[in-house]
């Protein structure tokens, strides 16, 4: 078998969608994207794709290696995005040409069900008693939500104090039996992350999410890790195990790699193990699209020290447009009582419908990341 073709859609809201053919008649599909910067990931797709046509899509390993390393600079987030998404589509070749899941490719289940999570509240959190209320309603059993909208470097009182009351709504909700989740979203300052992680103590979150920002050294993360009892995780920066292993040391309780921007199936599995040896578990990032999030979902069931899994249906940045309208059918996000069943089909579960891809890649899109600003007009982060 070879590869013949590789193909690129921008499609909204804010996805960018790739298909690999073969001269088989099996295709693959990924998503590689960095959010706001899908067409520079389009540009950096179609240079790496002369590595590949022509070659044979079977040996996925030999051509993750030529894609990372082959042009001397590698890394970062738009060439590891570029190489997830090649990553997935080849997995998913394979998946076909062997009639098994993914999974099974990767040693087979070790669960039986995968538990996802809810988003809540949107960038400046609100209406959060309600919002927990109705995803418990729909059978979840963890949610997640902003710990705040933009943030000083040294939170008032009376804001520190709106972040905790909006944690104990969602508590209330939930109550004891559901987990909560609280996203720092890299917002907060080191030292009122080290005051708010202790004030949330006692909501007692399932984790809270990239506290401070990931460029920061190691030994800021260790200081927030050592703030609290509340579980400290991070990862939807960080692209490779080899900048993994400082917050690992620093102590981080969840790792949360993103299957479209950390090296696709094949590095999220190598991270989640290099986790497993601190006693860490996998929690992948994906607010994206279906194929980034059946990626995922493949891991997880092959991942001992998998924990849950995020997705976006019902999101605040979808604008109304969901990752199923570009499924022809949408049976593996299906959600009950939390959780996602096992797939079945073959490659990454699902059945992409190509022609609603190529209407939406008609017309595109430009997502931008916002741009928030404090009240003295300096920038501050989304």
């Amino acid at each position: 078998m070879q590869i013949t073709g590789i193909e690129t859609f921008l499609v909204a809201p804010r996805w960018l969608f790739l298909k690999i053919s073969t001269d088989e008649g099996i295709t693959g599909w990924g998503e590689p994207v960095v959010e706001g910067r899908a067409g520079t990931v389009r540009a950096a797709v179609h240079e790496l794709a002369e590595l590949l046509v022509g070659k044979d899509p079977l040996r996925i390993e030999g051509h993750w290696q030529v894609l990372r390393r082959g042009g001397f600079y590698r890394g970062g987030p738009v060439l590891s995005s570029a190489l997830a998404g090649f990553d997935q589509a080849l997995w998913d070749i394979a998946g076909k040409a062997r009639n098994a899941p993914v999974h099974e490719l990767l040693g087979g289940p070790v669960r039986d069900r995968v538990r996802v999570y809810s988003w809540v509240g949107g960038d400046r959190p609100s209406g959060i008693f309600d919002a927990v209320s109705a995803q418990v309603e729909r059978g979840f059993t963890a949610v997640k939500m902003n710990v705040a909208g933009p943030l000083g470097p040294i939170a008032t009182p009376a804001e520190a104090s709106a972040a905790l009351a909006r944690a104990r709504e969602a508590r209330e909700a939930l109550g004891p039996d559901r987990d909560l989740a609280i996203d720092f979203h890299g917002r907060v300052s080191p030292a009122m992350a080290r005051r708010l992680v202790k004030m949330l103590e006692e909501v007692q979150p399932m984790f809270v999410e990239e506290p401070v920002l990931p460029e920061l050294p190691a030994d800021v993360v260790r200081s927030v890790v050592e703030a609290s009892t509340v579980p400290i995780a991070l990862g939807e920066r960080l692209f490779s195990r080899w900048e993994f292993k400082p917050v690992l040391d620093a102590g981080v309780a969840v790792v949360q790699p993103d299957p479209s921007h950390a090296g696709g199936i094949s590095e999220l599995r190598r991270i989640a193990a290099l986790a497993e040896v601190y006693g860490a578990n996998l929690a992948p990032h994906c607010p994206l699209g279906p194929i980034s999030l059946a990626a995922a979902l493949q891991v997880a069931f092959a991942t001992p020290n998998f924990l849950i899994q995020e997705q976006s249906l019902g999101m605040h940045y979808h604008d109304g447009r969901e990752p199923v309208a570009y499924l022809a059918d949408d049976a593996l996000f299906r959600f009950a009582d939390g959780y996602a069943a096992r797939p079945t089909a073959p490659g990454l579960g699902i059945e992409v419908d190509e022609a609603a891809v190529r209407r939406a890649d008609e017309t595109g899109h430009a997502w931008r990341s916002p741009v928030w600003r404090l009240p003295d007009g300096s920038f501050t982060e989304w």
